[in-house]
């Protein structure tokens, strides 16, 4: 941790909703005049598509029926946290960008790379204020790495397992081309280290989005739609909210049908979830950077 040069990680696997804060963060930034850096977990897997499903079917032949993006073997957890100490220490570090599709290589300045590749490692954008991480391992731990150390403000995306499936179907069949029955397999073939390396993480969350539907989601490979965001309440469950300075009276008078089930849980209505992602996270960003302004002109 740093509070020279803090970090932020927006964990949550893949249909989990993750850019939704992204976006939050992107307008208080703006709002907020900080200057931060953009870290996308892809960025830190092993192998491009390609070499990843070569190296699928040599795990497999080799009797491993578990490799995925989500277990370490396909992932530089060593390069991440690396980034994540140069960055706490001097504010520095490298980086690079995986390429979904052919417009990300155009756009970032790369057209003869194609989507499923790498675009070189490059150093991070000098003087920014802080980093921002968004991605499946944000504080993962294992043998040999412990990515939440680093971490300035930890937040989870967790929807309910039945939500998630129904967000990654849909989008996997109507912007990825696959189809449902290979959605279905993929899902079953990374359990094994959705439950090891994903699901932990939430555990040390500062903070926890949990979307939960109130429509029936009891069978999510058949659903049509994915339940709007009306028909959805978020359970936000901090961690340590005293430490944080959460305002939960306010909270409850400004987010309009809230409601608390805990000392440390607040539930507010979907529609409410924007709201309510700006008025928990603004003073806690304003905090970080004024920790991270005091020590900078004590220096």
């Amino acid at each position: 941790m740093s509070v020279r040069h803090p970090i932020i990680a927006v964990t949550g696997a893949s249909g989990a909703g993750r850019e939704s804060v992204r976006f939050v963060f992107d307008r208080l930034f703006r709002r907020e005049g900080i200057t931060a850096a953009y870290v996308a977990g892809e960025s830190f897997h092993r192998f491009d598509r390609t070499e990843f499903k070569a190296a699928e079917a040599e795990a497999a032949a080799s009797g491993n029926p578990h490799f995925s993006h989500f277990g370490p073997d396909a992932n530089l957890f060593d390069e991440q946290e690396r980034l994540y100490r140069d960055y706490g220490q001097s504010g520095t570090g490298r980086r690079r960008h995986y390429l979904h599709g052919d417009d990300d290589g155009r756009r970032l300045g790369y057209p003869e790379l194609g989507g499923g590749r790498f675009t070189p490692w490059e150093d991070l954008p000098q003087d920014t204020d802080l980093m921002l991480y968004e991605g499946l391992h944000g504080v993962v731990r294992g043998d040999g790495f412990d990515l939440g150390k680093h971490v300035d403000l930890k937040i989870g995306m967790v929807p309910i397992i039945n939500l998630e499936w129904i967000q990654k179907v849909h989008r996997d069949t109507a912007k990825r081309g696959y189809s449902r029955e290979a959605v279905m397999d993929r899902i079953l073939h990374r359990m094994h280290d959705y439950t090891h390396y994903i699901l932990p993480q939430f555990k040390h969350s500062d903070i926890n989005f949990q979307h939960v539907p109130v429509v029936d989601t009891s069978e999510p490979f058949i659903a049509r739609d994915i339940p709007a965001v009306d028909e959805r309440v978020v359970v936000i469950r901090f961690r340590k909210p005293e430490e944080m300075g959460v305002d939960f009276p306010l909270l409850l008078r400004k987010i309009a049908g809230s409601w608390m089930t805990r000392r440390n849980t607040l539930v507010v209505p979907g529609g409410k979830r924007e709201l309510a992602k700006e008025l928990i996270l603004t003073p806690i960003l304003r905090r970080l950077m004024d920790r991270r302004a005091e020590v900078r002109g004590a220096a």
